[in-house]
């Protein structure tokens, strides 16, 4: 009968995971790859096949936290032979993680529990996911390197280098900015304009606006990055002063096509969009039972 819930509940978080990264597509997300326009080398339906790759293991019950990781960045890179979505399952697998768990306590309680308890084996198999993704930029590290074998537990590793990387940042505080910052801005302009697309451009503009983005950072350096990020703060401001939304595409599109045209792809602030959209889409469910 476990097992029989387990298997029911994977296939409700797999869908909850898989709609989220859909979410993301349908939303003007200037920089970066959507139904609107494609852009640096990679199309929408690479996207639309990575999230349905990945789901498969993303709601496996019976996958730990670093196995689930490993498991759903291989499957995408062996359907579009790229790296689409390894932010997204970095962040989004400690979220399907803690809902697996049978207690009753809050999901920000289970998720920070989930990390607490990360192993080295997770570590290794991140670290194997990593580098079979081959994300843009990521350079080497004095201590716990990713291109050697694993010394440390997972959220070890995320705590060196939080400093420098957004989504390590979330591991090291169990998510609180996605918990406190991003899933407020998210409910707001969801309850604001009951379009779930429109809702995700606003988060996403969110954290171009407030975080530099970690992607754009380590390929072109942080003054390209804050520069970038004051660009998107403007366009954050205009953006949430507009009661229809859609008054607004004009000047995102032309944003977008600004970005793409100098090569900037703010894939860190899509992540962290997807996982703002992941635990809403999970305490939803949550909710309901």
């Amino acid at each position: 009968m476990v097992a029989d819930l387990n298997n029911t509940w994977g296939q409700q978080l797999t869908k909850a995971y898989q709609n989220a990264c859909l979410a993301e597509l349908e939303a003007l997300k200037p920089g970066n790859v959507h139904i609107f326009a494609d852009g640096h080398g990679m199309v929408v339906e690479q996207f639309i096949s990575s999230a349905e790759a990945s789901a498969l293991f993303m709601g496996d019950p019976v996958l730990g936290l670093g196995e689930r990781i490993f498991k759903s960045v291989e499957a995408t890179y062996d359907v579009v032979g790229c790296n689409t979505n390894l932010g997204i399952v970095l962040l989004c697998a400690p979220l399907l993680q803690a809902a697996f768990s049978q207690s009753s306590i809050p999901l920000q309680e289970k998720l920070t529990k989930v990390l607490a308890n990360t192993t080295l084996e997770d570590a290794q198999y991140t670290f194997d996911a990593i580098q079979l993704a081959k994300p843009a930029g990521l350079g080497q590290s004095d201590e716990h390197d990713i291109h050697h074998q694993a010394d440390c537990t997972l959220l070890e590793a995320m705590q060196t280098s939080a400093l420098k990387d957004n989504i390590a940042l979330q591991y090291s505080n169990g998510f609180y900015q996605i918990a406190t910052e991003g899933l407020v801005h998210y409910q707001q302009a969801l309850a604001r304009w009951e379009r779930p697309a429109w809702a995700t451009t606003a988060v996403y503009l969110y954290w171009l606006a407030h975080y530099s983005d970690s992607h754009v950072v380590r390929k072109y350096g942080l003054p390209v990055a804050d520069a970038l990020q004051k660009d998107a703060r403007e366009h954050y401001v205009a953006f949430l002063k507009q009661d229809n939304p859609k008054m607004y595409l004009p000047a995102l599109r032309a944003f977008d096509r600004e970005l793409k045209e100098q090569g900037l792809n703010p894939g860190t602030s899509a992540d962290l969009a997807v996982a703002t959209v992941c635990w809403q889409s999970i305490q939803d469910l949550i909710n309901k039972v």
